[in-house]
């Protein structure tokens, strides 16, 4: 068993728990997933899909959904709150988001791959899970990856642990120098990652064979300061979301902290 494994079969109800502190980056992610899906009942792979946030919601709204991932305790997790919540997932594949061999090519009108490229540390294993994804999509389908931002782990630091930079001093500079943290405490509440620069993610996408239909923020201007908003009522709470959604593709705000969502369809082959 990995370490990313482990940390997700000990996190189970922590991750069922993170979006509802993270309520804008749910919010905001749910707006572009509106936007972009084509109409249910559409086949969505959701790969590395965890505790199954996302692969619930869009089961209740009528999308047939397969979720994978690389924590079994994780699906177990899911398939509970499933029947929670009244609905069925197609199906619930324990598999790596570079090995997806489980998968038959072509299987999935939609692919989310919204966890698994930033505990990749490597460039290469990046690319072979954006290869992976494209395999098992469809020809006009679409892709959703999610990164999460360069500097966020600063600004996370900045706001709970500001002695984490001279506390950590490595792990900063390698942040800083590549994108790569290691997790070195015993009670870190984050796995391994790797930290994307905007610059860094057009490329990848693009050596995976993938032209990029839309690129936004999920958490603009609000990462580590979202509590005051989440505790407002509903209404006011929309207003956020809809104001955040019209500026999430700001490029100046894609080099902030939190969650960055890149979305594609695969490029035509090209002729032999």
């Amino acid at each position: 068993m990995g370490k990313t494994e482990e940390f997700y079969d000990a996190n189970t109800e922590y991750e069922w728990r993170r979006l509802d502190r993270h309520r804008i980056e749910y919010g905001l992610t749910m707006r572009a997933l509106k936007e972009h899906l084509p109409k249910p009942p559409a086949r969505i792979g959701d790969i590395g899909g965890g505790v199954g946030r996302y692969a619930i919601e869009l089961a209740r709204r009528g999308y047939e959904v397969t979720l994978v991932d690389l924590s079994s305790k994780a699906l177990a997790f899911a398939e509970s709150k499933a029947r929670e919540s009244g609905v069925a997932l197609a199906a619930y594949v324990h598999a790596d988001a570079k090995d997806l061999n489980a998968i038959a090519n072509r299987s999935f009108d939609v692919v989310l791959l919204m966890g698994p490229l930033y505990h990749l540390l490597s460039r290469p294993q990046r690319l072979r899970a954006v290869r992976e994804a494209r395999r098992v999509l469809r020809p006009g389908g679409k892709l959703f990856a999610a990164f999460i931002g360069r500097y966020s782990i600063l600004q996370y630091a900045a706001a709970r642990s500001p002695d984490f930079i001279a506390r950590r001093s490595r792990e900063t500079e390698s942040i800083l120098r590549s994108g790569v943290f290691r997790q070195v405490e015993p009670d870190g509440t984050f796995d391994n990652a790797w930290f994307a620069h905007p610059s860094e993610i057009g490329p990848l996408m693009s050596e995976g064979r993938f032209e990029q239909v839309d690129l936004l923020h999920c958490e603009p201007l609000t990462y580590e300061l979202e509590a005051r908003i989440n505790e407002a009522p509903s209404e006011l709470h929309e207003k956020w979301i809809d104001l955040l959604y019209r500026v999430s593709r700001d490029a100046g705000l894609l080099g902030g902290g939190g969650h960055i969502l890149y979305i594609g369809r695969p490029c035509r082959e090209r002729p032999q």
